[in-house]
């Protein structure tokens, strides 16, 4: 009886021990809401979605991808952040931690207003780059990491689709031009590299209105898109590429 009681006593114990845990990891939902809109809301929209090119849409991206960019931003014990922007730089000096993941949680959670493609004439590059790639010129298809409609993976690889495609073109010039170097094993600024005409191709991916030609749609067995709830998306308009973080 005795042994019981104190299993039951350590199970209660363990118990309540794990709910404090969760409920510490848990961000400041309220406070990361204020901080969006009196720190972030100029640039990016209180609600992540910028109305500026130069400035990302922040909204709908991976919370694990959002709150890797504003670590990397930041400078630690006198050493120079892994991405280096003077801007954002010193919008995360005062974060905690804690704050970014709030900032990070909240972003994430809001809902994406997606751009429209501008540029016509690179579009259809675009679409086969992104499906297909080039091998000739050693780049992958970029649907093999960020999906079909370039929803991304948590933790991984960011969402793409409805971001400015001028952000897009910038990063993959930065990357290029080795200005942003916080992309894991040199991933990006690899496949960056092979031809000065690749960033602005890549950048544009959203397909004219119509049905597409035939030699422009999925191959079989890859008509489903990987949208934000997992639901089909027709390949007759997939959506723009989306690359966070600023």
């Amino acid at each position: 009886m005795i042994k019981r009681s104190l299993l039951l006593s350590l199970f209660l114990a363990t118990t309540a021990a794990q709910a404090q845990d969760k409920a510490a990891a848990q961000p400041d939902m309220a406070k990361a809401k204020q901080t969006a809109e009196q720190v972030c809301g100029a640039c990016h929209g209180a609600d992540g979605n910028s109305q500026i090119p130069a400035n990302p849409k922040l909204a709908g991206q991976h919370a694990e991808y959002l709150l890797k960019q504003l670590r990397n931003f930041k400078s630690v014990d006198g050493k120079p952040a892994e991405r280096v922007n003077g801007i954002m730089g010193g919008m995360v000096a005062a974060l905690s931690d804690d704050d970014m993941k709030g900032l990070s949680a909240h972003f994430a959670s809001q809902q994406l207003k997606s751009e429209s493609s501008k540029n016509q004439a690179s579009i259809e590059l675009g679409q086969r780059l992104w499906r297909g790639g080039d091998q000739k010129r050693g780049i992958p298809a970029c649907a093999a990491c960020h999906g079909p409609a370039g929803a991304g993976l948590p933790a991984q690889y960011p969402r793409l689709s409805g971001q400015f495609a001028e952000y897009t073109e910038a990063q993959l010039k930065a990357f290029r031009a080795g200005e942003r170097a916080n992309d894991p094993a040199k991933m990006m600024r690899t496949i960056a590299r092979p031809s000065p005409t690749t960033p602005p191709a890549c950048a544009e991916r959203r397909q004219p209105p119509g049905p597409p030609s035939p030699r422009l749609r999925p191959p079989r067995g890859h008509e489903a898109g990987d949208g934000p709830s997992g639901q089909r998306e027709g390949w007759s308009r997939p959506p723009l590429f989306h690359f966070q973080g600023r």
